[in-house]
């Protein structure tokens, strides 16, 4: 396993190979019957859905009951209430996906002050600290995700070429990694190119954001998409413009997978495993509840996903065959 990247703390990353659990402690779970609650940014997107269901499913195995799934919609103030409403039912614990850095802090901080076990995914907020205040945060190398994000684009880019970035202008710590990545390897391995950045403050934007910042910089030769759903929304920006703009994302959700198999805008895609993910902290969960104490920050690799290898790489990522319209673009002709 290579991880690019640290921690929210500077910490190296564990494999999810770490994580396992003898069978006295299954035993210990099993008799126990945990009660769960997850909060998640979005429940919406590809991603989350595979992550929930890593989750869900391992927690089955374990006699663990999800009692509450709470998709905050990318605001902090619902994610603040859940979080509070949670802390005061008596759950065994939560795993949540803080939305921001400051803001959610305190909402997070009462969790383990209500004794409850409290689980990260991809970020931990600002003065929290591992092993007293939170379990462990389970990721996948957001700064891996971001370097595989220009290498993959990058034989796309001209010469001299100015590349725009569709970034969140959230303090979100994962997003944050992927943009930092993708400049430092543009830097050094194409400095001859030119990064322009285009920041939205939730999805619904991303459409008018990206058509905006295209009429304003009319140099873009190229795009990086910070995940997949703004990425599909600045592709439907480019298409209205009727502008074939090289682009490169993160996550391999249905429609950017599609898009990439029909050699469509999106050339290459830095994937996240969800899935994996979702068992990964479902299994950290597991073990806090039973005594143990996980690693601090647990982490997999990105995937590099081309044309050539996206239906493997969509069997890897979903667990699932490749569905069919995803094989059919493939075989079919090029999209725009």
């Amino acid at each position: 396993m290579s991880i690019a990247g640290l921690g929210p703390h500077g910490e190296r990353a564990a494999p999810p190979g770490r994580l396992s659990l003898s069978e006295a402690d299954a035993a210990i779970a099993l008799g126990r019957r945990f009660s769960v609650a997850v909060v998640l940014h979005t429940a919406t997107s590809d991603w989350s859905k595979q992550q929930l269901a890593g989750i869900v499913t391992t927690l089955g195995q374990y006699s663990a009951a999800v009692v509450e799934v709470v998709d905050c919609g990318f605001d902090s103030a619902n994610q603040i209430a859940a979080l509070e409403r949670l802390s005061g039912e008596g759950l065994d614990a939560i795993i949540s996906i803080p939305i921001g850095n400051t803001t959610v802090a305190d909402a997070h901080r009462g969790v383990s002050r209500a004794g409850t076990k409290l689980v990260l995914m991809d970020n931990a907020p600002s003065g929290l600290i591992p092993g007293k205040e939170y379990v462990s945060v389970v990721s996948a190398d957001n700064f891996g995700l971001g370097q595989i994000g220009a290498q993959l684009l990058s034989s796309h880019v001209p010469k001299g070429a100015t590349v725009g970035i569709v970034a969140y202008g959230a303090d979100f710590f994962a997003t944050q990694e992927r943009e930092i990545a993708f400049r430092k390897w543009m830097g050094s391995e194409r400095p001859d190119v030119v990064m322009k950045q285009v920041k939205f403050a939730n999805v619904d934007q991303v459409f008018t954001v990206v058509d905006a910042f295209l009429e304003a910089s009319p140099d873009i030769r190229a795009l990086f998409a910070v995940w997949d759903v703004p990425a599909m929304q600045a592709v439907a920006a480019l298409r209205k413009r009727s502008q074939k703009l090289p682009m490169a994302a993160v996550d391999l959700g249905n429609e950017a997978a599609i898009e990439l198999a029909g050699n469509g805008l999106i050339k290459g895609i830095a994937a996240q495993q969800p899935y994996d993910l979702g068992t990964a902290v479902a299994t950290a969960t597991i073990l806090s509840l039973v005594g143990h104490h996980p690693p601090p920050w647990i982490a997999l690799p990105g995937l590099a996903v081309t044309q050539e290898n996206v239906v493997e790489a969509y069997q890897v990522v979903w667990h699932s065959p490749a569905p069919p319209d995803l094989i059919k673009a493939r075989r079919g002709p090029a999209a725009f």
